[in-house]
């Protein structure tokens, strides 16, 4: 079994110029239109309630949340550091249109420079998988993503739809991971992705 032991908030930071120093390519970055199920996921992930703050009014956060965590793998007793990197979510938020252009532009500048970016996880709401701006968001991933990096696509909240539903998403995204955080479906899978890409790459940056 393999599960996230240790979790903690580190810091916040508007922009990759504030980012805490880190020597290792470890980070996995959490992004997500806003309301799809991100601090809810991070919550679930190391089994915390209140790790990420579930906010009630989307697109309120504009800071990039960082958490250290230790994953250990039980049956060999091993264990791997990462840093979960909670974005800001996008498309939704009331604010200034300038401060949005500024928000936008910190975000894609940290996405494209962070060099500690092992792993991108790309939540969508299953119920929605199709929104331009998340065929935007993959494509801008596909486009800056290094040969050392990995994408991953997550659909949350799974347990919205019926077999017949999960089944045809399945068809049509192979290769995507289905979950919720409500019913705890796909956490364990998410952790074990999580360890094994930031363990077969464990260098400094």
């Amino acid at each position: 079994m393999i599960e996230i032991i240790n979790a903690s908030f580190l810091t916040s930071a508007a922009n990759v110029e504030g980012a805490p120093e880190n020597e290792y390519l470890n980070e996995v970055v959490f992004m997500a239109r806003s309301n799809v199920g991100k601090s809810s996921l991070l919550n679930a992930l190391t089994n915390r309630k209140s790790l990420a703050k579930v906010s009630s009014t989307p697109g309120k956060t504009r800071l990039i949340n960082f958490f250290d965590a230790t994953i250990l793998d039980r049956e060999s007793d091993e264990r791997v550091t990462a840093m979960l990197v909670d974005l800001p979510g996008f498309g939704y938020a009331k604010v200034s249109k300038s401060i949005k252009t500024d928000w936008e532009k910190n975000l894609t500048d940290f996405i494209a420079e962070r060099k500690q970016i092992k792993l991108f996880l790309h939540l969508i709401d299953c119920r929605h998988p199709f929104l331009d701006i998340d065929r935007s968001v993959d494509e801008f991933l596909e486009q800056i993503c290094r040969e050392d990096q990995k994408i991953v696509r997550v659909f949350t909240k799974i347990d919205k739809l019926n077999q017949k539903e999960q089944g045809k998403l399945l068809r049509e995204f192979p290769g995507a991971l289905m979950l919720s955080s409500a019913k705890k479906r796909g956490i364990s899978k998410l952790v074990s992705i999580i360890y094994n890409t930031i363990k077969e790459d464990e260098i400094d940056v």
